[in-house]
């Protein structure tokens, strides 16, 4: 599982925000990978993601990366911020803007 982990380890630090979800942003393959790619195109971030239903081993091993057992998980400079009902509120309160700004990563709404 280690090397997994590696790989894991580079995608979440190769992009300011990565998103680990099911399916693609342009075809989210469950509900609240979709809730979090509405939200992140909503703000106009930039963000990568990777598709965990490619690959068994990147499912099991996202979960064991973060000890976060739900798909999706946003990362934002590499750090772990939540899945969808975390971003979501967070989204809500204005927080995750917030976050974002503080990182030093643009949006382009803000509300």
């Amino acid at each position: 599982m280690t090397d997994i982990n590696s790989v894991i380890d580079a995608q979440v630090k190769s992009s300011d925000v990565f998103l680990y979800m099911k399916g693609s942003p342009d075809f989210p393959q469950c509900g609240f990978s979709g809730r979090v790619v509405q939200i992140l195109n909503y703000l106009g971030v930039d963000y990568q993601s990777a598709n965990v239903l490619e690959s068994q081993e990147l499912r099991e091993g996202i979960k064991a990366y973060a000890n976060w057992p739900t798909i999706p998980q946003l990362y934002i400079k590499g750090e772990f911020i939540g899945g969808a009902d975390i971003v979501t509120e967070m989204f809500q309160a204005g927080e995750l803007q917030s976050h974002l700004a503080e990182k030093g990563i643009q949006v382009t709404q803000t509300a």
